[in-house]
């Protein structure tokens, strides 16, 4: 059963990318294919949503995203940095016309003070070379809604990038 908010949410973006005739997939890491599912939850989604890519770990984010060793090395698995490149990696291993990305701490533990309970970064990219960031940081409100706050994100950003509303960077 999915809850109402993730339910309109989902019905939006699929409406907004059936709209342009395009495709879409996801790379998620803290939400473990949450943004999968509230999508392929609607009947008929199968014309928009290709592919989900659950990459927990650092391995699956390079084996099956592409994302760079030397980007995790340096950055962490939890940065814009990651985020960009597994938006871009999973429309670039599906073919869709748009990605998101999701990686985060969703807790209770392993967070840092530079990186906290609650910190999430989220990127979109688009096949056309458009790409954008955001950082959420929701703090430590319990896993569940860490995750669920952070599917409305992913949709919300999955709703931009089928309006054109984001920009090359």
């Amino acid at each position: 059963m999915i809850e109402a908010d993730l339910r309109a949410r989902a019905e939006e973006v699929l409406e907004a990318f059936r709209v342009r005739g395009w495709t879409l997939a996801t790379a998620e890491s803290c939400t473990g294919g949450l943004v999968a599912g509230a999508l392929t939850a609607i009947a008929g989604s199968s014309d928009v949503v290709d592919r989900g890519f659950v990459t927990y770990s650092n391995a699956a984010k390079m084996a099956m995203l592409g994302v760079e060793s030397a980007t995790l090395d340096a950055y962490g698995a939890v940065s814009e940095q990651t985020a960009r490149q597994m938006a871009q990696g999973a429309c670039r291993a599906a073919g869709v016309d748009a990605a998101v990305s999701i990686t985060g701490i969703a807790g209770p533990g392993g967070g840092s003070d530079q990186k906290p309970v609650g910190l999430v970064h989220f990127a979109c990219a688009r096949r056309d070379g458009k790409i954008m960031h955001r950082e959420k940081r929701f703090g430590d409100i319990g896993r569940d809604a860490v995750r669920h706050a952070s599917v409305l994100v992913a949709l919300d950003m999955l709703a931009e990038a089928a309006l054109g509303e984001i920009t090359h960077g």
